[in-house]
């Protein structure tokens, strides 16, 4: 599964193309005051975590939905099919056991 984080193709979509517009418009529409630094590594960094407030408040600024930010690629990941186990064959270790009989089950 592969994530895609988005905002700095939704922001241009929304004709915001810097940090400082995208930080003026969190400010300004969803009242949420971030660092140049904190906005800058959002514009141009896929983050590992966002808060749910972040989230938020990019939607707020940028009217746009959460579907927008963040593309997941949902393709099943394949897996090597392992090799089938060999099985034991009983019937030689019945007989092999220096003609003792194998106790009943």
């Amino acid at each position: 599964m592969k994530i895609r984080w988005r905002l700095r193709m939704a922001a241009a979509q929304r004709e915001v193309w810097t940090g400082t517009e995208l930080r003026r418009l969190l400010a300004e529409k969803a009242g949420l005051e971030l660092s140049s630094a904190s906005v800058s590594a959002l514009f141009t960094k896929e983050p590992s975590q966002v808060k749910m407030t972040t989230l938020a408040a990019l939607c707020t600024a940028l009217e746009c939905t959460p579907n927008d930010l963040i593309e997941i690629d949902i393709t099943p990941v394949e897996r090597p099919v392992a090799p089938p186990r060999p099985v034991a064959d009983v019937s030689k270790a019945v007989g092999s056991a220096r003609g003792r009989s194998m106790p009943p089950l």
